[in-house]
């Protein structure tokens, strides 16, 4: 399906019934070619991570429950999701009775594994029990203040440069924002970088975020264009890329990329 055919940017009827059709998959491998990557090979791991917070549904006897879902969607998915298709897939919940909080989750990672074509990892939580948010991770140094003597609004990755001693730093920036390559919205985030190489001209970094102002593309082919730039020009021996966006329509997606496993998206910020 062409992308011009997705939901989103256009006016839909919220429906009234389940329905997993209404889960628009979007290929990777176009943008993945734009970077340079092909044939289904890349030199990560990772996972997109969403988090839905509007998810509601019917117990037996009528009565509504809700609860808010942390949905991941391996790197290695042959599709992403996209994302009003999702929150119209979600609200096709709203009215449909299920016998418990076990099938819903057991529903919706079914679904979502059949349209991104790998295996979804689904978790409900109560709204009851909350999640705790921060505004920086631990350890993390925020760049956001560097002097730079000049900025640009223009996807520029000349900013990136790296020098010196290897050393292993984490580093922190608020100031990211791109916008939808379908309806042109702002989509903001914040990106945290753990590496271990030469070190990173952080003015430099800055000026490289910040250049992504103009930038159209999705979150997670954002994310994959940091790690493929950091690891071209600044050579790292181990690097990890993570945007944790900002909460829109009721869902964020925080894309991580990492030459590690066993790394992960990190806790939920205060823009969640």
């Amino acid at each position: 399906m062409a992308l011009f055919d997705a939901p989103l940017g256009k006016s839909s009827d919220y429906p009234d019934a389940y329905d997993p059709q209404l889960l628009f998959p979007v290929a990777r491998d176009e943008n993945r070619r734009r970077i340079g990557l092909e044939d289904g090979r890349w030199p990560w791991f990772g996972e997109d991570l969403w988090q839905a917070w509007e998810i509601s549904w019917l117990r037996p006897g009528g009565v509504p429950a809700v609860a808010w879902a942390e949905v991941r969607v391996p790197s290695a998915s042959p599709s992403i999701i996209e994302s009003k298709s999702l929150k119209l897939y979600l609200n096709s919940l709203n009215q449909t009775v299920f016998s418990s909080a076990d099938q819903v989750r057991e529903v919706i990672s079914r679904d979502l594994s059949s349209a991104s074509g790998a295996s979804v990892a689904v978790e409900l939580h109560s709204v009851d029990q909350g999640a705790r948010a921060i505004g920086r991770p631990q350890g993390f140094l925020l760049i956001d203040d560097e002097l730079l003597d000049s900025v640009e609004y223009d996807y520029n990755p000349d900013c990136l440069l790296a020098s010196g001693d290897v050393i292993s730093q984490k580093l922190c920036s608020h100031l990211l924002k791109s916008n939808c390559p379908v309806t042109g919205q702002p989509d903001w985030a914040t990106v945290l970088i753990d590496y271990t190489g030469p070190a990173m001209d952080r003015a430099g970094l800055l000026r490289y975020i910040v250049s992504f102002r103009q930038k159209q593309d999705f979150h997670e082919h954002c994310v994959e264009t940091m790690f493929m730039d950091l690891m071209a020009r600044c050579s790292p021996q181990r690097l990890s890329v993570c945007a944790r966006y900002t909460r829109r329509g009721g869902l964020d997606i925080n894309p991580w990329r990492s030459t590690r496993p066993e790394d992960a998206a990190g806790p939920r910020l205060i823009r969640q």
